[in-house]
């Protein structure tokens, strides 16, 4: 069992530091077997939503690779998709799942957010009846370079949402971060608009990790846990929700947790 370098709880939130950005993958990915094991043999079946992006594959890596998951009893859900992209684009979050995991483990069933739709309200409607249909075992989520979880992005992330999954205009720092991450070759070819699920739908899981490596993100990890918890930082919520867990590694802690190490 990997063990990290450093815990506390800031608030009602436990945090854990480990070594690398491995290290921290395996020790989210344990815990979420953990979760899924356990409601699969309570119920027959668990529900997981489950974030995309780089700084989730070390996560994605050791779950996938974790020969305990009934993944047969699992029906996989995710946060976000850009409106208007093609659904093969590599920046696609279906897609990326697809790649990244869904092609290793042979699930119960893979619920996408379609970003080719004729009506958003239906289609969030729809994604929103699915959830509440097959209520959340785990929630793994990160945080964006400017504090976003899924794209609730500060400038429209609202802690009380009324709906579960809505359209949002994204903020330039999260198309930013795209470019960045490789996604696309340039800020013009990054969609101005995604459907995301609400921060109040992503808390609604029973069990939510937070899995935020890399020195990037340093800077929205201290803002969270050292500034007010306000909207203008979303990640900043995890705070108050005492089923969740926020992992990170050396360089993501950055100067938060200087005695950590």
């Amino acid at each position: 069992m990997t063990k990290p370098i450093y815990e506390t709880q800031v608030d009602q939130l436990k945090v854990s530091v480990f070594q690398s950005n491995e290290e921290m993958g395996n020790a989210a990915a344990a815990e979420a077997s953990e979760v899924i094991q356990r409601a699969a043999r309570e119920r027959g079946e668990a529900n997981i939503i489950i974030a995309t992006g780089n700084s989730q594959l070390s996560f994605l890596t050791a779950l996938r690779q974790d020969k305990n998951v009934p993944w047969s009893r699992v029906n996989v859900f995710h946060m976000d998709e850009y409106i208007g992209i093609d659904p093969n684009h590599p920046a696609s979050f279906p897609n990326f799942l697809r790649q990244h995991f869904l092609r290793y483990v042979s699930v119960k069933a893979f619920y996408p957010v379609s970003g080719q739709v004729g009506s958003v309200e239906e289609t969030c409607a729809e994604y929103a009846r699915w959830l509440r249909e097959h209520p959340a075992d785990l929630c793994a989520c990160g945080y964006g370079e400017n504090g976003h979880i899924a794209f609730n992005d500060p400038p429209f992330a609202d802690f009380k949402d009324p709906v579960w999954a809505k359209v949002v205009r994204l903020d330039e720092t999260s198309r930013r971060q795209q470019v960045g991450e490789g996604h696309f070759k340039s800020l013009s070819q990054v969609p101005t608009h995604a459907i995301t699920l609400t921060i109040p739908a992503l808390l609604a899981a029973k069990r939510v990790l937070c899995i935020v490596p890399e020195a990037r993100k340093a800077e929205a990890v201290y803002r969270a846990l050292r500034m007010p918890v306000r909207e203008d930082c979303p990640g900043s919520i995890l705070r108050q929700t005492p089923h969740a867990r926020l992992f990170l590694d050396r360089d993501s802690a950055g100067s938060t947790f200087a005695q950590g190490g």
